[in-house]
């Protein structure tokens, strides 16, 4: 079992409330009665696994496996393209590639479902370029106005799928594929408990909205790698924006 500590790395991650317990104190009726401190209100802590560095990688490098981007953080440059993409041997919708070491660990994530639950997935979605992203948004722009885009698709530049690591998954035979009902299939539910052995986080949870940016999507995983996942599994943290202390939110600067 994982040893934990805690740092005082105020990330807001861990919801947790406590108080000390004070004895009453009995004064007289002419006793002066004190008065009350104003309460400093601080977030909790968060637990780090004993020998974990947070430094070990950039957070804003888009090479980076534990790069944040989102509306907050646009990638720099805003059009950054991968150099290493390639396109793992697996059942690919649209036929998109991914960086390398994303790769490799989707084919061993698709390769445990299906020797341990019987399921099978494909490749929705993966590495899409600043003009291919810029595509996407207008479309859903056009179709459903900005307000709506703009909680569903991330404007070009603050795409996890431009760096590489992204990657959207759906079930064989498709079912409910990009939609929320994904989650209470068979493969979704499997994703959401195992994905981090392989070095994915479930990037967009329900509950999470307001420091992701963006709505439930169950289908949408990110590669961090695995000392990372393993981090953010063993400490209960479901956020990047979290766990590095760093700014997230649900609107675009500006």
């Amino acid at each position: 079992m994982a040893l934990l500590v805690l740092t005082g790395c105020a990330t807001g991650s861990i919801s947790a409330s406590g108080g000390t317990h004070r004895p009453t104190l009995h004064r007289s009726s002419s006793s002066p009665r004190p008065p009350r401190p104003t309460p400093t209100l601080s977030a909790p802590p968060t637990p780090t696994i004993v020998g974990f560095d947070k430094s070990a990688h950039s957070t804003t490098d888009p090479a980076s496996p534990w790069v944040v981007v989102n509306k907050a953080r646009p990638l720099t440059p805003i059009d950054y393209a991968p150099a290493d993409l390639t396109y793992p041997d697996v059942p690919n919708v649209n036929h998109q590639p991914m960086r390398q070491e994303t790769a490799a660990a989707l084919v061993a994530m698709f390769q445990a479902g299906r020797s341990e639950a019987g399921l099978s997935f494909s490749v929705q979605s993966a590495y899409r370029s600043f003009e291919s992203q810029t595509g996407v948004y207008d479309d859903d722009k056009a179709q459903h106005g900005q307000a709506f885009a703009d909680t569903d698709t991330a404007r070009p530049g603050h795409s996890e799928h431009q760096t590489g690591f992204a990657v959207d998954i759906s079930a064989v035979p498709a079912s409910c594929s990009l939609d929320a009902c994904f989650g209470d299939t068979p493969h979704g539910r499997w994703l959401a408990a195992n994905a981090w052995r392989f070095g994915f986080l479930l990037r967009y949870p329900a509950d999470k909205v307001p420091v992701t940016g963006f709505t439930y999507e169950p289908w949408h995983f990110r590669y961090v790698g695995v000392p990372l996942s393993t981090q953010l599994h063993t400490t209960g943290v479901t956020t990047l924006e979290e766990f590095f202390g760093v700014p997230g939110g649900t609107a675009y600067p500006g």
